[in-house]
Formats: C-alpha cells, structure tokens, sequence
C-alpha cells in the first residue's frame, strides 16, 4: 500500500518501541576479543597501529582476561609473538613455547574465559611466511605436519578451541586426524575457511611481528576478486570436519559471509580485522567520525550479513555498550 496509508517512520519515530522492532541484535556472547601474547614479564607495549590495543607479557594478560571474563565476554583469541624465530617456525608448536604457555596460565586464573588458539606459523619463521618455504615457495604438505604438531601441542595445554589460519589445503583434516589421534576428539576446529589476501591486514602484521621478509601471501590466500573459490573452500573444510568456518576480512567481504551463512550446517564466524579497527580509530582521532556509533555499525553490518561469531578489537567498548544499555 502506498503512502499516506504506509507511513514507515512510525515504526522509528519512538525510541523505545525502535528498540523493539530491531531486527539484528548483537550480544556479548558474540564476541571473541584476540590478545597478542609476547614474552617477559610486566610488558605491556601499545600498538602504534592499533589504538587501545597491545602486545601483552602473560602477567599482563591474564590481567586483561579478567577485564573481559568481567565485561561478560567469553572467548578469546591467542596470538604469539616468539622469543626466537627460525625458518621452521619451531617455536609454533613447542610445548614450552608462548601460546601454550599462555593457555595454561590463563586457563589456571581465569578459568571461565573460552580460549581459542590461533594456528598459523607466519609469527614464528624468520621469513614470515605461515609455513615451510622452499626456493621462494610455500610447502604446502609439508606445512600440514607442522600445523597439525601445533594445534595437538595447543590442546595439551588446554585450550578449548584451535582456530587454523594459513589457507594451507587440507590443513582441517590434517589437524582433526591429529587431535583425534591425540586424544582430543572433542576439541573442536574453528576454520579460517575464506581468508582473503587483504590489505586490511597491516595492522595485525605489526601487532604480530609477522610481515613477509620477501614476496606476499597471494598464492595461498585467496584473490579478493573471487566469490566461488571461498564457497569452495567453506565446502571443503565443511567436509575436512570444521566445526566453524570464518570469512576473513569482515567488511569487504560481506556479501561472502551472507553466501557462507545461506550454505553452512555450522556457525559462522567473520574477523573485523585489524585494518577495519584502526580506519575507525584514525578517523575517530581526527574527528572525522564518531568512533563509537561507527564500530557500533559495523558490528551490526558484519552480524547483519549473517555471523553468529564476531572477532573483534571492539569486543570490550560493545560489550559495555550492550551490558550498559547504551548502543550508540
């Protein structure tokens, strides 16, 4: 029916019943905050990039995991800065490495945090690359070894969760065989299923200490340009054993995510990544934008397009938002 019997700001002209009829809802239970993990004691470096957020020492972080446990978040994610790096990236999967370190500190003082472990080895070879690398050229097998070694050592510390990122083929299934040769059957694998070669990323790579020394990471993550090569892959880490799949970057990549939501049997994750923080904190800082209303959009947007999970460096502004009651 066409105005004026259809008047559609009546169902926005007042705030509480617009709250009411709000179709997307983000909760605190979405939210996974990341926290990268360095090693010392008392260090706690900001990250010129990344605004708010910081390279932490395990002291240090299971202060700021309580801050989370206490925001009402309950998962995080690890990421590890090394104390050594070497071309095999050995301190990825040893057992007295960073990471499992981390977990089993944090797991003992904060035990109600869900801890996710990132697995991925590029913060760890001295070439910067998320494996074996050969005359210039990423190993894709013998990559699998070392990913599957790392994500075993990660749940025999204790982690709930192992979250594999380095777009290496076969990697789920390579890592469910382990774990459940290990005796971890019930840990469970969240899929970095669609990680996109994205510019979005330089933050992070500055966070992590993890840039490339020589070339890019084109031929193993995928082409920005390309929609049917992330259904594939979503399809066959569905079939490997994934447990969650992720599409990674959230922004650029919406229309992926809603693609990924409409075909997955699993929950479906999506990182607000590094980049997409910091274009907000830059033009916060400048007065450009209001901070706060724009990560509140965005969170809205990326949950909107379909992800039941949301990594996020916002994790803890919005959880206080919706705890609070005070969404921008």
């Amino acid at each position: 029916m066409p105005f004026p019997i259809v008047r559609m700001r009546r169902l926005r002209n007042q705030p509480r019943f617009r709250a009411m009829v709000q179709e997307t809802r983000l909760s605190i239970q979405d939210l996974i905050e990341p926290y990268f993990v360095a090693p010392g004691l008392k260090k706690r470096r900001e990250i010129s990039s990344m605004p708010g957020q910081f390279q932490l020492s395990i002291d240090e972080l299971v202060k700021e995991g309580r801050k989370s446990a206490e925001a009402g978040i309950a998962a995080v994610i690890l990421f590890g800065l090394p104390g050594r790096k070497n071309p095999l990236g050995s301190e990825g999967y040893a057992r007295a490495g960073i990471i499992p370190k981390a977990i089993r500190t944090l797991k003992k003082e904060v035990p109600e945090l869900y801890v996710i472990a990132d697995v991925c080895l590029c913060e760890y070879t001295s070439h910067g690359h998320c494996g074996v690398v050969a005359k210039g050229k990423l190993l894709n097998d013998p990559t699998l070894k070392l990913l599957a070694r790392a994500a075993v050592v990660y749940a025999e510390a204790g982690c709930d969760m192992v979250a594999p990122s380095a777009m290496a083929d076969g990697q789920v299934r390579a890592i469910r065989a382990a774990l459940d040769q290990g005796g971890f059957a019930d840990t469970p694998i969240m899929s970095y299923a669609a990680k996109y070669s994205s510019s979005f990323y330089g933050p992070f790579r500055e966070a992590a200490e993890s840039a490339p020394a020589f070339g890019d990471r084109r031929s193993y993550q995928m082409d920005p340009a390309s929609r049917r090569q992330a259904l594939r892959e979503v399809a066959l880490d569905l079939e490997e054993g994934a447990d969650v799949v992720m599409v990674k970057p959230a922004l650029p990549y919406l229309d992926i995510l809603w693609q990924v939501k409409q075909m997955s049997p699993v929950p479906v994750a999506a990182y607000n990544v590094s980049g997409e923080y910091a274009l907000i904190k830059a033009a916060a800082r400048l007065g450009w934008v209001d901070g706060e209303r724009a990560a509140a959009e965005v969170l809205l947007g990326i949950k909107r397009a379909g992800a039941d999970l949301i990594i996020t460096y916002h994790a803890r502004e919005a959880a206080r938002w919706i705890k609070e009651g005070k969404w921008p």
